[in-house]
């Protein structure tokens, strides 16, 4: 043993050191790994679920593939570049890159610029990328309200405006994505946002009021939208009318129910081949449950889980060491992220209404995976930022839980 390691080894002082070095340089890896592992799971599944339609109707089976693997390098390098970014650096420059995303809302309903597909304009043409808003929109509403929730506390735990106040903006950037129509990225956004006005101390009675007064306004939404209503009342029964209305859940349905246990094996599902619509985005989840069966369904359903509550565990550590923003922000992600995976998730197995809303990190389209690397990053540096600071104060006390 060398001098240096016994002087190591007999200097209770010195390991402690180390080990803060350790934890400060440390990364959060059962977050980063769950993370990656849905990606690279996501770019498998992309790839059996979309060589039959891309081969008929582009003439190259790898059409998607090589596109979504463009959009994934796109995402990481956007990854990389929020992880670089301060945290405190996203506080002070939440409500303009709100500002921003609404701004851009805008621009997709200017007659002439937004895009239209299959009816909905929710694209900005950028040369060979769209820019869909609404993606990046959900992820500033986290970053905006969790600096409105620590500016303004006592408000929002004291006053009825308090709280009304930042609903007014995100209710804005609600109405405008509605507009294009996306009441799936609505609802993710809007439950999102009043979670995090709870966990920020809204009393109860204000909180519900506020609730009913949102669902009532979604369900006038559905009822006065033939469309809207339509997918209602045909996800209650989609084989009633299994070759219109219902034909999409009725598809995905037969998808589960060909999976049984193990599934059919990767690549060998039936109903992607010109059955099942969308089969590589919005319900990329019936191919997994078709070719992994229940078994693989259950585990994509535990990363989501994971994820979820990772996120959670890191905004109770930034609670504990008194950085309040990236506690929110954490908490944010973490409800954003596990409410559209439910939401997706729910629709594909007939719990929800069909809408159009991608698998977090999975389905094809490069906004929606730009915008969910990058709330990872942020994570990421949040974790990192946490343990510089719990390294400084020392052995960390109090919520062993959240430490693994």
């Amino acid at each position: 043993m060398s001098v240096a390691a016994r002087q190591l080894r007999g200097n209770p002082a010195r390991r402690t050191q180390r080990r803060r070095e350790r934890s400060v340089a440390g990364v959060d890896y059962p977050l980063l790994v769950c993370a990656l592992g849905l990606v690279a799971f996501g770019f498998v599944m992309v790839a059996s679920a979309s060589m039959s339609i891309a081969s008929n109707c582009c003439g190259d089976p790898f059409y998607y593939v090589t596109r979504h693997g463009f959009a994934l390098g796109l995402a990481l390098t956007a990854a990389v570049l929020a992880y670089s970014v301060p945290v405190d650096w996203w506080e002070r420059g939440g409500v303009w890159l709100f500002l921003l995303g609404l701004l851009s809302l805008v621009v997709v309903l200017v007659p002439g610029v937004g895009r239209e597909v299959n009816g909905a304009t929710r694209w900005i043409p950028l040369g060979p990328l769209n820019l869909q808003p609404s993606e990046l929109v959900k992820l500033f509403a986290v970053i905006y309200v969790s600096g409105y929730l620590v500016r303004h506390a006592d408000d929002v735990v004291n006053r009825i405006s308090g709280f009304i106040r930042p609903m007014i903006l995100i209710g804005i950037a609600g109405a405008l994505i509605l507009q294009q129509p996306d009441f799936g990225t609505t609802a993710v956004m809007l439950a999102t946002v009043m979670g995090m006005l709870f966990l920020g101390g809204v009393s109860l009675m204000p909180f519900v009021v506020l609730f009913l007064v949102v669902a009532a306004g979604l369900l006038v939404l559905i009822i006065i939208s033939p469309y809207r209503l339509q997918r209602v009342t045909s996800f209650l029964d989609p084989f009633q009318d299994p070759f219109n209305t219902g034909y999409q859940l009725s598809q995905a349905l037969i998808a589960f129910g060909r999976g049984e246990w193990l599934g059919v094996g990767l690549g060998n599902g039936i109903q992607k081949q010109f059955f099942l619509p969308e089969a590589h985005t919005d319900f990329i989840a019936s191919v997994i449950g078709e070719e992994l069966g229940l078994v693989g369904m259950l585990v994509l359903i535990a990363a989501f889980a994971f994820l979820t509550w990772r996120a959670f565990s890191i905004g109770a550590r930034a609670e504990a060491a008194g950085e309040r923003f990236s506690a929110y922000v954490a908490q944010g992600v973490g409800l954003g992220l596990g409410l559209q995976a439910f939401v997706n998730i729910g629709v594909n197995v007939g719990m929800l209404p069909t809408k159009g809303l991608t698998l977090p990190f999975l389905s094809y389209g490069s906004n929606s995976l730009i915008a969910a690397c990058m709330s990872i990053a942020i994570l990421l540096r949040i974790d990192a930022t946490v343990r510089r600071i719990e390294a400084e104060k020392g052995p960390a006390r109090g919520l062993p839980w959240v430490r693994a």
